[in-house]
């Protein structure tokens, strides 16, 4: 009979993806993971089977939790200008709000194991996938709103959308200037008009 879980996932979860989020998954230890859960060992591997399961589970606790405060800010707009600018200032205040400069985990996580774990790399082509084809979407809805131009289809947009979103977080690392990130997004959509 297996055992039932006597913690709140969610808040073993949350305090697992920080402790992630501040050192990676290289540099994050049993021990850790131990130390911030308060869960012992057996536990959080009766529960998540491994560090590489729970980081797993928290990989996609984070992504679900972007995607859905961005989803929030995306059904506020009104045409594909307004997502598209939603979006990216999206990805700006939480730049903003980064104040350890952590930066994003998700992108974090790709430079650093997507070559070295399978079931890591096959996470980071979903996520990818998804977000491209909602940019495709979006870009997609701006064209035959005559909104952007034509020039490159909404599938070449969207990946060049992705790559400047992938480059604005690895910036704001390191950029904490809140007018040059807002000119730089200017820029990067200027080529969509």
């Amino acid at each position: 009979m297996p055992k039932v879980e006597t913690f709140d996932r969610i808040d073993v979860l949350q305090k697992a993806t920080e402790i992630f989020h501040k050192k990676g998954y290289n540099g994050t230890s049993m021990q850790d993971l131990v130390d911030v859960t308060h869960l012992n060992r057996s536990s959080i591997y009766n529960s998540f089977g491994s560090k590489l399961g729970i980081f797993m589970q928290v990989l996609s606790f984070y992504q679900n939790a972007g995607n859905k405060k961005m989803g929030t800010e995306i059904v506020k707009t009104h045409n594909a200008s307004d997502t598209l600018q939603s979006i990216f200032e999206w990805y700006l205040n939480d730049i903003i709000k980064d104040e350890d400069r952590k930066g994003c985990l998700i992108v974090n996580c790709k430079s650093e194991m997507s070559n070295q774990e399978p079931l890591i790399n096959s996470f980071m082509v979903q996520n990818q996938e998804q977000m491209i084809a909602l940019l495709e979407d979006v870009v997609h809805n701006g064209q035959m709103e005559k909104v952007f131009n034509e020039k490159q289809t909404a599938g070449q947009y969207a990946l060049y959308l992705y790559s400047s979103i992938q480059g604005l977080r690895m910036t704001g690392i390191l950029n904490t200037n809140e007018n040059e990130l807002r000119n730089l997004i200017k820029t990067v959509l200027t080529v969509l008009y």
